[in-house]
This record gives C-alpha cells, sequence and structure tokens, in this order.
C-alpha cells in the first residue's frame, strides 16, 4: 500500500473497520464460505454442516442479513421450510475472502513451514 495522508489513512482505517465488523467473529466467514462452495442451504443443513447451534446460526444469520451479504427465503411447504443464500453483493466479498484464503495459505507455510492439508 502507497504512502496515505493522514486524512486517507483514517478514510482507509474506517473501511477496514466497517469490513472486520461485517464479517468477523468465529461464524460468520464460514458461513458465507458454505454457500460460496454450495450455494442455496436449508437453515438445519447449515446447522449439520457447520456444526453450530440453531441459537447461534440463527443470529449470525440476522447479521448477514441486516447486512445484504445473506437473503433468506420462507419456501410454501408443509412444514415450513426456510432457505437462504449469498446475495450478488455478498459475491463483491468473493475476491476479498480469496485473498484472505491465499494470505493465510502464505502465512501458514512462513510461520509453519509446511501446506495445510485441509
Amino acid at each position: 500500500m502507497e504512502h496515505l495522508s493522514e486524512k486517507e489513512c483514517k478514510s482507509a482505517g474506517m473501511a477496514v473497520r466497517d469490513t472486520l465488523e461485517t464479517i468477523s467473529g468465529k461464524w460468520k466467514l464460514l458461513i458465507l464460505l458454505t454457500f460460496f462452495k454450495g450455494g442455496r442451504r436449508r437453515f438445519r443443513e447449515l446447522v449439520k454442516e457447520l456444526n453450530i447451534s440453531p441459537r447461534v446460526l440463527s443470529k449470525e444469520l440476522q447479521e448477514l442479513e441486516m447486512n445484504k451479504l445473506v437473503s433468506r427465503t420462507v419456501c410454501d411447504t408443509r412444514p415450513v421450510t426456510v432457505e437462504y443464500d449469498i446475495t450478488p453483493y455478498c459475491r463483491t466479498l468473493g475476491p476479498v475472502i480469496n485473498a484472505m484464503k491465499e494470505w493465510g495459505e502464505q502465512h501458514r507455510v512462513e510461520i509453519l513451514g509446511k501446506k495445510s492439508t485441509e
């Protein structure tokens, strides 16, 4: 990153803070990665796939929906089912998440001297 003026630095800091507040926490990025790799999911599928409690998942999905990263669809079925998916707006996070993945792989090699086996 090039040298920034004080004003540009404050603005960049605010933008990075907003990003971190939106996607930080133990679960948000893992939830989003699940959608990126497999698309639309039902609530119970997410609970099983992520091994997350329904209460925590519900809270995280509400926050992601509030930030326009996830859409919620109530299906007209008996019993009623709810499906979630990422929004087109969330897809703009794809390059950011990919950059984080690549940096994490590089960091693992730098620190541990080996690649992840997962």
